[in-house]
Formats: structure tokens, sequence, C-alpha cells
């Protein structure tokens, strides 16, 4: 049997229902092993998050798997005979989308004081305070640093000097469980260090930034709004400590706010216009949505520097990209009737985990992805943004997002983050070498379920963890 055609196998044997329409999110899908709906695969290896929907034709495979070559593939700087793919710069953090999605999951943990590791970037920003520069952040999502713009970029093409270099230590968090084990957290300490532009802005504020698992992008986007506006609860008029609210976000392409979704504070309103933003920031390549170099006005070199077109990438390579990212699937769920997961997902729940992490929704229409729409997924989330306490915080605002606030990271995949990356750390920015230690860090409206969890004895939270690595 080919291993990823699971759930066609299921929906002949009677054992998936799909529903038509628009449901509000549910509890539980109908086989829950199934966690992005007919589009799951079964793949439990190092290329598990690197599939097509299940449910792909032949045809849309091909699409798929050519905007995965323009992923994967180095860019160079322009001029060069690659025509398709120069533009490289003039200042980047990487030279390939796969260069920091490693096989599509997370980049690697922050293990070791030093330079920053693999997959990671430091956005910047300084706070607005007049009108006009909070309109002006109503736009951008926050104000760049003068110098430095909205994200440090250590590396540059020949002839321009990269921004600097990333430096991080680590303050050591001993946490005591009620029955008396330590397990010992790291708090990042950021330094920007050999600076060739200058000192930042006295103000300016830093997030490191750790690449996140690319799956389920799509089966996210098809989530109809309101489900997601129908969990808000800013006023906590529920009285249970969580307080939910969605960011809004400019769109670029329908210059407008609207709900965003996607990134670490939901700061973006789709996937292409992620995309974009991502080719832009990270590889310093420009496209219709993003046409100018991410050069400031200090950086002389950078904005003298030859382009590889205008714009950078073509919006047809732009649109293969952004289809490969919407059709990534989610693996199938492992280990679903095993005894210890089962109390595990008891746990999750009764801890109040299940709070944020919703478990289940009902996807509705998406233009152009017909393989997604009408799915009953798993991914462990709200899409909302949730105060997470000072132990998380950037301090950096994000459209309306908080310096403490982010988005309910989706869970599913969480257990093979590991085994596609075996150097891959969690949370916002890798911090986290284990799931447990993840689960440590939360805070603010996550504070009782926190104390929940370390108040369980040792059998409980494997039983916990387990459960989690089964997702």
């Amino acid at each position: 049997m080919n291993r990823y055609h699971l759930p066609a196998m299921l929906i002949g044997l009677g054992f998936l229902s799909v529903t038509a329409g628009s449901t509000a999110p549910t509890d539980r899908t109908p086989d829950p092993r199934l966690s992005g709906g007919a589009t799951t695969v079964s793949e439990t290896g190092i290329h598990a998050f690197s599939h097509p929907a299940a449910n792909t034709s032949l045809l849309r495979r091909d699409s798929f798997f050519i905007g995965n070559a323009f992923f994967k593939q180095p860019w160079v700087s322009a001029p060069a005979s690659t025509r398709a793919r120069d533009g490289l710069g003039p200042l980047f953090n990487a030279n390939s989308c796969q260069g920091c999605h490693v096989k599509d999951g997370k980049s690697d943990a922050l293990r070791a004081p030093g330079a920053g590791p693999h997959g990671l970037l430091v956005r910047l920003g300084l706070p607005a305070r007049t009108p006009a520069e909070r309109e002006q952040a109503s736009i951008r999502g926050s104000l760049p640093d003068p110098v430095y713009g909205d994200q440090f970029q250590p590396n540059g093409i020949p002839g321009v000097d990269g921004e600097g270099r990333v430096r991080l230590d680590f303050e050591n968090l001993p946490v005591r469980f009620s029955d008396g084990e330590v397990l010992t957290l790291r708090k990042p300490l950021l330094t920007l260090e050999a600076l060739n532009y200058g000192p930042l802005a006295p103000e300016s504020l830093s997030s490191v930034r750790a690449t996140p698992v690319m799956i389920g992008l799509g089966l996210l986007a098809a989530i109809p709004e309101a489900d997601i506006l129908a969990l808000a609860d800013p006023e906590d008029a529920d009285k249970d400590g969580i307080s939910g609210r969605p960011n809004r976000v400019w769109d670029l392409n329908r210059q407008q706010t609207v709900l965003g979704r996607f990134g670490w504070k939901a700061n973006q309103p789709s996937i292409a216009q992620q995309t974009a933003a991502a080719f832009h920031g990270d590889l310093g390549i420009s496209s219709d949505r993003f046409p100018e170099q991410p050069c400031t006005e200090a950086q002389d070199a950078c904005r003298r520097a030859t382009q590889g077109g205008k714009p950078e990438i073509s919006t047809e390579i732009l649109e293969q990209v952004v289809f490969y990212a919407s059709m990534l699937a989610v693996p199938a769920r492992r280990s679903v009737d095993d005894p210890v997961v089962l109390q595990g997902e008891r746990l999750f729940r009764q801890t109040g985990c299940a709070g944020c992490h919703r478990p289940a929704f009902q996807t509705g229409s998406l233009p152009g992805f017909p393989e997604l729409e009408q799915q009953s997924i798993q991914p462990f989330t709200d899409l909302l943004l949730h105060d997470m306490g000072p132990g998380l915080a950037d301090g950096r605002p994000d459209f309306e997002a908080s310096g403490q606030e982010w988005r309910t990271a989706p869970l599913w995949g969480l257990g093979l983050v590991q085994t596609v990356n075996p150097e891959a750390g969690f949370l916002h920015d890798g911090r986290a070498a284990s799931v447990m230690e993840a689960i440590l860090w939360h805070g603010g409206e996550a504070e009782t379920a926190r104390q929940a969890v370390l108040a369980l004895d040792k059998t409980d939270r494997n039983a916990l963890v387990h459960f989690l690595e089964s997702l």
C-alpha cells in the first residue's frame, strides 16, 4: 500500500466523514488520526513535513514540486546567468527558503552561547508614540530602526557589508515540580555586535525568532474567519482567565486591515503576503508586494547594488512557491489508542491547555484550493493572540499585538519536529529544547495551566508529553 494515501483508504472504508459547509469549531474529528482530514499523509520519517496533501491530483503535484524547487534552490547575487534566481540581497539572512526552514520544519534550538544558530533571525522596531507613528505602524506592523530597518541581516553580497553579528548568552532559571524534580530553563540574552552601520536607535526593540513548521498552512487559511472570531474573548467575559483576541493587520493586496493568521504574532494576513515578506526580509528578494530593496538611507552600498530585475522574483514563481507552502500536508497522528496517550489527552484538557490550543475546526472555502475545503482538521490552535506573560515577552508590538502577546502556535506535527530536525527547538525563538521546557515557559493567560502541570506527578507529566508527541 502507498503510505501517502491513508486518508483515501479511510474514506473508501467509511471511516472519514467530510461534512459540507462551515460549522463552529468541534472538539474532535471523526478519526483522531487524520489531523488534516483527507489531506493527511502517513509519514513519520525525516521528510514527514515535505509531502503534498494526500488528495492532490497528479497534475497539481507537478505544480507542488515546481514550487518546491524554487523553495529549496539557492538564490545568487545579480548579475548572473541564472536569471530566474538572481537578485539575492544585497543584505540577507539566508540564500534559500530551505536554508532556514530545515526540511520544512523548525530551525535549530538555542543550545550554546555564541553566534545565533541555523535559521534564526532578529526582528527590530521602535515604539510608536505619536499619532503619525501609530498610523505608520498600522500599515507596517512596527516602526523600523532608522539604520537597520525592521530585520537584522548579518550577511551581505560581495561589496556590501552584512549588518553585524548575532550573539546569544543565557540565564539559567531552575523550575521545581511539586514532587521535587527540577528542570532548568534557559532564557536567551541577545547582543547585536560588530555593527557595520553605526549604533541602533536608543529605543530600538529586538526580538529573536526561529522558523516555524510549515505544514497545514493552507488548511489554516481555509478556516472561516467567523469561527476564529467566535473564540475571541478580549474582556474575559467568561472569567476563565483566557482572553484571546485577533490581530488586525494590513493586507497589501486588498489595501485594507484584515484578520491576521500567520506568523508568531499573527502579523500576516495570507500565505502569499507571508511568503513575499520572507523573500524580501530573509533573502533580500523584491516582488510586486515588496518592490524596494531592504536597504535604509544609512546603507549606501546596499542601495547602489545591482538588482536582479524589477521585481526580482516574478509573480509566476512567487505563486508557485505559495502553492507549495499552501499544500504541505500534515502527518497523521500516532498511537491515538495508547492508554498513556489517552491519559495525556485528558490531562491536556484538565490542566486548561485546550483553552487556547483548540483541538479542531472545519475548513470552509478557499478559492483555488479545492483539496483543502470542507475538511475536519485538528490544528490545536485558535489563531488568536494571548498574553503569555513577562517570561516570553519581547517588548516589540506588531500591529495590534503587544510585546507580551503571541499567537497560539498550532501543535499538529509536534511529535515529529525533532525527527525532521534533531537540533530543532520549540517556542518562537527556539529556546526550549524539549516539549516540557516549552510548557514551563508559559505564563500570563497560561499561568493557571502551567501551575497545574507543575503539580502533576512524574507519571502524569510523562503522559502529557506522550500525548503531545502523538500529535
